[in-house]
C-alpha cells in the first residue's frame, strides 16, 4: 500500500529528527567546520548525480540568485552554526531552541509572500520566541543572558527559516527536490573550500560511531530526507503535511535521552512543549487564514 502524503512527510521528519543528536555525536571527534562543510560537499555530489541522471533543466536568470539564498540558509548557515553550537550545548537543549523553526519559517513566509495574517499569528510566533529565549537563558544559569551557543542556535533557526521560505516559493518553479539539489550544487564550491581548510588545519580522525553520525548527516539529513519531506508536501494535502514538522523537536529531545543518555530535566521537557505549542498555533493560524 503506497504511503500517503502524511506518511511521506512523517518519514522525512523522522529522518530530520536525528540531525541534532547525531551532530552532537559527530562533534565529539570531528571539527564543526569539517562537519558543516563536509556534509554539504557529500550531499552536493549526490545531488549532482541525481540532477544529471534525471536530466533536469538548468535554472534561469534570477532563479540562480534565489538558489543562492536557499543555499545560504539550509546548506551553509544552519549546518555550520548548529555544528559549532552543539560542541557545547546538549542535544536536548539545542532541540528546544530549534523547535522555534516552524514558527520562524511561517513568519518569514508571511513576510516574503506579502501576506497579512491576523494578529493571533504574530502573538503565537512572538510567544514562541519569548519562550525559546527564556528557556535558553534560564538553562544557561543566568536569566536574561544567552550563552554564545544559544546565539548560534538562534542564528541557525533564522538561516534555515530563510532557506525554507524562499525554497518553498522557488519549488513551485523548479520542483521540490530539484530546488534543494540545485542549492547544494550552487554552494558546493565554497563548502568544498571550507572543508579543505578544515582538513588542512586538523586531520579528521574520529571513532567509527562519529564517522557513522557524519555519514547520516551528509546522506540523510542533507539529502535523502528532503526527498521524503518534499514528496509528502507534493502528494499533500500540503496544509496538513506541513504541520507534521512540529513533531520533529519532540522526537529530537527523545533521541537525546534514549541514544545519548542525556538527562532530560523537567525544564527541558516543559520548555520544548511550550515552544512546540506556540509554533503549532502560529502555523495553524497562518494556514487557516490563507
Amino acid at each position: 500500500m503506497p504511503l500517503s502524503g502524511l506518511g511521506w512527510g512523517l518519514l522525512g521528519v523522522v529522518a530530520f529528527s536525528f540531525t541534532v543528536p547525531f551532530t552532537r555525536v559527530a562533534v565529539g571527534g570531528l571539527s564543526p567546520l569539517f562537519i558543516g562543510a563536509g556534509r554539504a560537499v557529500v550531499a552536493a555530489a549526490l545531488a549532482a548525480v541525481a540532477l544529471i541522471v534525471t536530466r533536469q533543466r538548468l535554472p534561469r536568470g534570477p532563479q540562480w540568485r534565489r538558489l543562492a539564498v536557499v543555499g545560504a540558509g539550509v546548506v551553509v548557515g544552519f549546518p555550520l552554526l548548529s555544528s559549532y553550537a552543539l560542541t557545547t550545548a546538549p542535544a536536548g537543549h539545542g532541540a528546544v531552541v530549534i523547535a522555534l523553526l516552524p514558527a520562524a519559517t511561517a513568519a518569514l513566509a508571511v513576510i516574503r509572500g506579502h501576506e497579512r495574517p491576523p494578529r493571533a499569528f504574530w502573538i503565537a510566533a512572538g510567544l514562541g520566541a519569548v519562550a525559546a529565549l527564556g528557556f535558553a537563558s534560564a538553562q544557561g544559569g543566568d536569566l536574561g543572558r544567552l550563552h554564545w551557543s544559544d546565539l548560534l542556535l538562534f542564528g541557525a533557526v533564522v538561516s534555515a527559516a530563510i532557506g525554507y521560505a524562499e525554497g518553498g516559493l522557488l519549488a513551485r518553479e523548479l520542483g521540490a527536490w530539484q530546488t534543494v539539489s540545485w542549492a547544494l550544487v550552487v554552494c558546493a564550491p565554497p563548502m568544498l573550500a571550507l572543508a579543505l581548510i578544515s582538513v588542512a588545519r586538523q586531520d579528521p580522525q574520529a571513532a567509527p560511531v562519529q564517522w557513522a553520525a557524519f555519514a547520516y548527516l551528509a546522506v540523510v539529513s542533507m539529502f535523502l530526507g528532503f526527498f521524503a519531506w518534499y514528496h509528502g508536501l507534493a502528494v499533500g494535502p500540503m496544509a496538513q503535511v506541513s504541520q507534521v514538522q512540529l513533531v520533529q523537536p519532540v522526537l529530537s529531545i527523545a533521541w537525546a535521552g534514549l541514544l545519548l543518555g542525556e538527562h532530560l530535566s523537567a525544564a527541558t521537557i516543559v520548555g520544548g512543549l511550550v515552544v512546540v505549542l506556540c509554533a503549532a498555533g502560529a502555523v495553524r493560524v497562518r494556514l487557516g487564514g490563507r
